[in-house]
């Protein structure tokens, strides 16, 4: 499977052939339209969404807007940490934000298969390790960084994400109006 090898790219993990072949034995392909709910708001995630094409989004509601808390497009993983580990609904949503294909992957499955194989327990740990990293700079560069320099830092480290999220949903991600992104961009900011 190519997304597999994507996936242990990313991650500059190696797999034996059978942990390929059991890691594929619990992925499920689903396919979503633009702008598809792929887990909902007081549902428990279950799921690591391994983004084969398109791109996806986790946000949630504050004063009746959508803030966008992660993207994922092609050879990311996405998940609600929080509701996947402690069983839990999640204040998250996730959709689809461009047509998507997903890989569905059983978390309970996947526990066991890292409890088995050695490379699947790395590669999970490389991803946690990875969501992490990728948290606790977007804290910092939200309490050290103005706005110019958020989106600066976005645009540098997501160029993928720069061309192809929509203006409303990187100012919610970079926690800023539309009409404060615009005067970033246009350097008036």
């Amino acid at each position: 499977m190519e997304i597999i090898k994507k996936i242990l790219d990313k991650y500059d993990v190696v797999f034996s052939d059978e942990s390929v072949e059991k890691l594929a034995s619990i992925m499920e392909r689903k396919e979503y339209q633009k702008e598809e709910i792929i887990l909902d708001r007081d549902q428990t995630c279950h799921f690591l969404y391994i983004v084969e094409k398109g791109m996806i989004r986790q946000f949630y509601y504050k004063d009746g807007r959508d803030i966008t808390e992660h993207f994922s497009p092609e050879g990311y993983v996405a998940t609600c940490i929080e509701s996947l580990i402690l069983k839990e609904p999640t204040s998250l949503l996730v959709e689809a934000i461009e047509p998507s294909v997903v890989y569905l992957l059983d978390y309970a499955k996947w526990e066991t298969l890292c409890d088995e194989y050695s490379d699947i327990n790395k590669l999970y740990r490389r991803i946690i390790e990875y969501k992490l990293v990728v948290s606790q700079r977007k804290a910092d560069s939200w309490r050290f960084e103005s706005s110019r320099e958020r989106y600066e830092r976005f645009c540098q480290e997501n160029p993928t994400i720069a061309r192809r999220a929509s203006i409303a949903h990187i100012a919610s991600y970079l926690l800023m109006s539309p009409e404060t992104l615009s005067r970033v961009r246009a350097g008036i900011l």
